[in-house]
């Protein structure tokens, strides 16, 4: 009898293990095969939650909190953010400013605060790299100082100041105002307006401008506040660039990191990127039509749905809505990780 036993016969606990392995999509790819498969793949299927969109609001305490998976908007009361501008948002924190000096992470589900020594910060780029909580967190900023010289800032939670040195731009042509950052493989990397990439090593206390080719931009994409639509995301030690247009689909880029240029993507392999002027992320493993979309920080028909991009389909969803980033107030909205518990929302 074991002679013809097969795969079909294996028990019910190797099974689990075995499939507990693959990914969301090979998860659902082998719950087709038959009702005993099925029923295992579905007990054990871990899917993603995706991020929520937290829009700050002009006047008073109550912050929207948009959830696009399920339409739907939660709010809640934080007046310990009045008066303050969003940074940067990543692991559950917020990095938040108050003029003139105070730097401040902030956990808007627990409340939690925690205080950096102050710095003045104008317009130039801030983000962290891990939760503040972690043991492994440093903040960086980068601000533009004179066309070849830039000023790199870095800061620990505990510490009491800023560490602040500057450094030459490689190359003399390339512009140092810098309005991207995402940390990946323990370095910070940044985008200029003019596409060019910066590496800061937080570990080494160095300064590179690399030379990879700028992305090619969309056609019409130089228009007003073109500088808005442009996003920057990491994920699994890779790093995508979506520019965008109104008059134009997005197009998208990965860096290939081996060869030192960007490659055009048709496709994002399931993933999904929301995008953001200050801080974008990428998930994968989400369930339904959510994956391989880029989801932008708008929401139109008074909050039914959340403006996407289709890479499957090459279309806007919903169609027809305005896509012109320079009526955007850059710091009015970020994405966040989704709350644990819903019963804190009013």
């Amino acid at each position: 009898k074991a002679e013809h036993q097969t795969l079909f016969d294996l028990p019910t606990e190797l099974l689990e293990i075995i499939i507990s392995h693959l990914t969301l999509r090979d998860n659902i790819r082998a719950s087709a095969v038959c009702k005993r498969w099925l029923s295992v793949a579905v007990s054990i299927r871990v899917a993603n939650k995706s991020p929520w969109l937290m829009f700050f609001p002009k006047f008073g305490n109550l912050y929207e909190f948009y959830d696009p998976s399920e339409r739907k908007t939660h709010w809640l009361e934080l007046p310990e953010l009045r008066d303050c501008r969003i940074c940067y948002a990543r692991d559950g924190w917020l990095l938040m400013y108050q003029p003139p000096f105070h730097v401040f992470f902030f956990c808007p589900y627990t409340r939690e605060l925690i205080k950096l020594p102050g710095l003045e910060i104008t317009y130039q780029i801030v983000a962290f790299s891990a939760a503040p909580t972690s043991g492994k967190c440093i903040v960086f900023t980068v601000k533009h100082v004179s066309p070849t010289v830039v000023a790199v800032s870095t800061c620990r939670p505990g510490a009491t100041t800023w560490t602040t040195d500057n450094y030459q731009n490689r190359l003399p042509f390339v512009s140092s105002i810098w309005n991207k950052v995402v940390f990946c493989n323990g370095q910070f990397y940044c985008l200029s307006l003019t596409g060019w990439l910066g590496v800061y090593d937080p570990g080494k206390s160095t300064w590179t401008v690399q030379s990879v080719p700028p992305p090619k931009c969309p056609e019409n994409f130089f228009v007003k506040n073109w500088w808005k639509g442009k996003f920057m995301a990491e994920h699994d030690g890779d790093i995508y660039v979506v520019y965008t247009c109104s008059a134009v689909n997005p197009v998208m880029y990965k860096l290939d990191q081996a060869n030192r240029v960007w490659v055009e993507l048709e496709t994002l392999g399931g993933m999904t990127l929301f995008a953001n002027f200050l801080s974008s992320h990428a998930r994968t493993d989400l369930l339904g039509s959510m994956r391989n979309n880029v989801f932008f920080s708008k929401v139109r028909f008074y909050g039914k749905r959340c403006v996407s991009y289709s890479l499957d389909n090459r279309r806007y969803y919903p169609r027809k809505q305005c896509y012109d980033w320079g009526e955007q107030d850059p710091f009015e909205s970020v994405w966040v990780e989704p709350p644990e518990d819903l019963s804190i929302f009013l």
